[in-house]
């Protein structure tokens, strides 16, 4: 059992809460004592469970939802899947305010809560995230290789079991092809198959919807639907400019990102991954962000996840808040030359950190406030608290 960031049974002792990830990250586990911390939660406060992906629950609550209020008889309830019926949430909101009933209600896309104009419950229920395995998560239970999760990722199954890279593949031929179909989400079904490989290829670049329509054969207009559907299920996220520079105008474009690593290969049909190669340094900055966003939204640090680029060619990897501006390199020697992007960002304002992330084992700082940091560290640091 890998102890996760998040206990969501804690979340639902404290408020109503929406919790929200991609399939297979481990929701429904954690829920049901798939942790140590959750597990114990769970034995500390009693809890009624309704899973939605069981026929006859659904079917049930389906033609009526007001029959919820008949199965719950403790104060705090779980609905696993809740956007299958999004006509339950007007229901849970009753339930919330004249029984003070708190909810913890997961599900794997956000797409069908803002199609059927759901009762997202302002106000009366937060949001919480569950992301992939992190390096924290792993490291703490002495599991992460670097390798190993650049290649596979971090959904548990396939990080942790031996045949991860078939896993891989059935996740995405069952998941992000045949749900996405059946949920109607995307009417043709093979276009939508060459968009996400297109997609994965272009991985943690800067969106250009024609780009990846030429390669996809499809209108730059469906592109951006297609993006869009991949946001919504929660398969990608987008960061985008940060844009407040004077000296140099940056680029408006936003970078995308798939959620997981894994998935990237699995679409992409990558069999080895090749060190000091492009996709491996791809691979690594994707690693960063992902640790960085896992680490702002489990820690609940309202700072934005940003990049910046000129149109004159300088860029910084990522901007975090106003504070750091981080640039992620793959190599295992970082020389001054690396330095021409924060340089460059630091004649627009003044940071709190500015740091290079890299594989150089040598830790280093300079008069002009640029560190050197080994990946290990810096997560060390990051997740200790040392940087906000």
């Amino acid at each position: 059992m890998i102890d996760r960031c998040l206990n969501p049974l804690l979340l639902l002792k404290e408020s109503s809460h929406f919790l929200l990830g991609p399939r297979a990250v481990g929701k429904s586990t954690l829920i049901n004592g798939g942790s140590k911390k959750s597990d114990q939660g769970r034995k500390a406060f009693p809890v009624d469970y309704i899973n939605l992906l069981d026929s006859n629950i659904y079917l049930r609550l389906k033609g009526d939802p007001s029959f919820l209020g008949s199965l719950i008889g403790k104060k705090h309830v779980i609905i696993d899947e809740i956007q299958r019926i999004p006509e339950l949430l007007n229901e849970v909101h009753r339930l919330i305010e004249d029984e003070n009933k708190k909810f913890l209600l997961t599900g794997s896309s956000a797409r069908k809560l803002k199609k059927n104009n759901a009762n997202l419950l302002a106000g009366r229920a937060f949001k919480s995230e569950l992301f992939p395995l992190t390096w924290f998560e792993l490291s703490n239970n002495k599991k992460f290789k670097l390798k190993h999760y650049l290649r596979f990722g971090g959904l548990p199954l396939a990080y942790l079991k031996p045949n991860g890279g078939e896993y891989l593949y059935s996740y995405v031929d069952t998941y992000l092809k045949e749900e996405i179909s059946a949920e109607a989400l995307a009417r043709n079904l093979p276009n939508y198959v060459r968009f996400l490989q297109s997609a994965a290829f272009n991985n943690a670049q800067l969106l250009n919807y024609t780009r990846t329509a030429n390669d996809a054969q499809l209108s730059p207009n469906t592109v951006k639907d297609y993006y869009q559907i991949l946001e919504d299920t929660l398969i990608g996220f987008s960061v985008s400019p940060w844009t407040h520079s004077v000296k140099r105008k940056a680029i408006q474009t936003a970078k995308f990102y798939f959620f997981d690593l894994g998935v990237v290969h699995a679409l992409c049909e990558t069999q080895h991954l090749e060190p000091n190669s492009d996709l491996f340094g791809r691979a690594f900055e994707q690693f960063i962000a992902c640790e960085l966003r896992a680490y702002l939204s489990y820690k609940k640090i309202r700072s934005s996840l940003k990049y910046w680029r000129s149109k004159s060619g300088f860029e910084v990897d990522f901007i975090v808040g106003n504070k750091m501006a981080l640039e992620v390199k793959s190599s295992r020697k970082i020389t001054q030359r690396d330095h021409k992007g924060l340089l460059a960002i630091c004649d627009e304002k003044k940071w709190k950190r500015l740091i290079i992330v890299s594989q150089d084992p040598v830790q280093a700082s300079f008069k002009n406030g640029i560190q050197h940091l080994h990946w290990e560290l810096f997560l060390t640091k990051l997740w200790q608290g040392s940087f906000f």
